[in-house]
């Protein structure tokens, strides 16, 4: 048992008790590292782009240690700091729009339009009139989206599935049918689209696996036995 009394929360060292973890639980820390080996392994997609896939999501998890270790993958497979932005670019962008088209939902709830199903591809026909409350403001969103998913060091096709696979994390159906039909359009196939969700899957679920290491830390963590006593 390691004990850490530090007051950062987030250090690289920290790394070093992920083997405690898998002691803690063998089997499960086993097939998680069997399931994440799989997932990132080359096929339909390269290695590279499946990190840089996994530093996109890592972002939208904010996890430290993910974004530290996956981006350092993503570097040694001479990936580029141009392509690491645009690619947290799209991950902003889906997590925005993620929001906003909720809005349509919203409007529905407001004006006592919702029976029983809550989501419908016939809501987005209502994001017209949504945008037209705030235009100026929709408007300068949808250059933001435009210019984060224009090409540039990554091709369009891979950011489509970049956001397809944000979508996923955001669990935004509205996203998840807009971006997997964009992605469709630009020459991506069922076996790309599986291959980057997997991807995905590995990255949040090592979010919630990784910050055991934070669970460790407070488990072990004991107070001092003569706490310093302020006068106020």
């Amino acid at each position: 048992m390691s004990q850490n009394n530090s007051s950062s929360l987030y250090e690289r060292k920290n790394l070093l008790r992920v083997p405690e973890l898998q002691q803690i639980v063998p089997e499960g820390s086993k097939a998680f590292f069997q399931f994440m080996g799989e997932a990132f392994s080359e096929k339909a997609i390269s290695s590279r782009t499946k990190e840089l896939i996994a530093v996109a999501v890592t972002h939208v998890t904010g996890c430290p240690y993910c974004i530290d270790v996956h981006t350092g993958k993503f570097k040694k497979l001479e990936g580029s700091k141009e392509e690491v932005v645009e690619a947290i670019l799209v991950a902003g962008t889906v997590n925005a729009e993620t929001v906003l088209f909720h809005s349509v939902n919203a409007f529905n709830t407001i004006e006592d339009k919702v029976v029983n199903e809550l989501y419908s591809t016939a809501n987005m026909e209502r994001f017209a009139e949504v945008q037209e409350t705030k235009p100026e403001a929709f408007a300068a969103f949808e250059q933001f989206r435009k210019a984060a998913l224009a090409p540039g060091a990554i091709d369009a096709k891979t950011k489509e599935l970049i956001a397809v696979v944000v979508s996923h994390v955001n669990g935004c159906a509205y996203s998840i049918d807009f971006h997997t039909k964009s992605f469709k359009k630009l020459g991506g196939t069922e076996e790309e689209l599986i291959e980057g969700l997997l991807v995905g899957g590995v990255a949040n679920a090592g979010y919630v696996l990784t910050h055991g290491i934070n669970a460790l830390n407070a488990f072990d963590y004991q107070a001092s036995p003569n706490p310093t006593v302020t006068n106020v």
